[in-house]
């Protein structure tokens, strides 16, 4: 699917990975709706993004939020071909710690964002693409582009809630390929490791020196550029589908 004159509706698209996608689909001649928790950062990112872009705010894992924001996107712009699912929360608690059995609504909270809000976002999409007319030879009518993470295969210590939720996206990408199949709709999730987002870019040596250390090459965090190109790729080449691409340079990741 070329990326020219597509919309695309971009979870989680105020900042880092997400902003760096929609900035580079743009570029590409689509239109964007960010779509973020922080309503004044999703307004601020449109604006700056320019005329081919709007925006609405919720919670991804809200049916009547992302409906609304949908609307919206289709309102403005008259569909919605492309779904990349970027918003996500992480939160590190061991399993048995000093104070006890890790809180059960800490587990629950990161799967409900991560896994229920990605699922929850993708089929409401994906009901909007099914509308669509066929726009390849191969008569596709949207792509979603899910994100999971390296955590999905080798989460480290105080990492089961959040492991658990982005290998929760990984498994349902093969099964929603051929749900979406008879749509004419692809799906792909991509895995990344660790990346130069805001949060990152904070974070002390002690912090970013060990996990530079468990790339093989390059020897370095990741670009969200480079998570924007991939995106793009997955748009773009129409024989990728239910498949679940690492995005890290080589890393493993070590217990801690």
């Amino acid at each position: 699917m070329d990326l020219k004159d597509k919309v695309a509706f971009i979870t989680g698209g105020a900042s880092g990975l997400g902003l760096a996608t929609a900035q580079n689909f743009i570029a590409a001649g689509a239109k964007v709706c960010v779509f973020d928790l922080n309503a004044e950062n999703a307004e601020k990112a449109a604006k700056e993004l320019g005329d081919n872009a709007t925006f609405a705010a919720g919670d991804v894992a809200e049916e009547e939020a992302v409906q609304a924001a949908i609307q919206k996107t289709l309102d403005t712009f008259g569909a919605i071909h492309i779904n990349v699912n970027s918003a996500g929360i992480g939160a590190a608690a061991r399993t048995l710690g000093k104070d006890g059995p890790m809180p059960l609504k800490m587990f629950e909270f990161i799967i409900r964002v991560n896994l229920v809000g990605t699922f929850n976002v993708l089929r409401l999409c994906a009901e909007a693409m099914a509308k669509n007319e066929p726009v390849t030879e191969d008569g596709e009518r949207g792509v979603i582009v899910n994100v999971a993470s390296v955590a999905a295969f080798d989460g480290q210590i105080g990492q089961a809630a959040y492991s658990a939720s982005k290998g929760g996206v990984a498994g349902m990408t093969l099964p929603i390929a051929r749900d979406l199949a008879k749509q004419n709709i692809r799906i792909a999730t991509i895995a990344p490791g660790i990346f130069e987002t805001p949060m990152m870019k904070g974070a002390p040596p002690q912090v970013r020196e060990p996990l530079i250390a468990m790339t093989q090459f390059p020897k370095r965090l990741g670009n969200p550029e480079e998570f924007a190109q991939t995106a793009a790729y997955i748009v773009t080449c129409n024989y990728i589908n239910g498949e679940t691409i690492r995005l890290d340079s080589g890393i493993r990741m070590q217990p801690r």
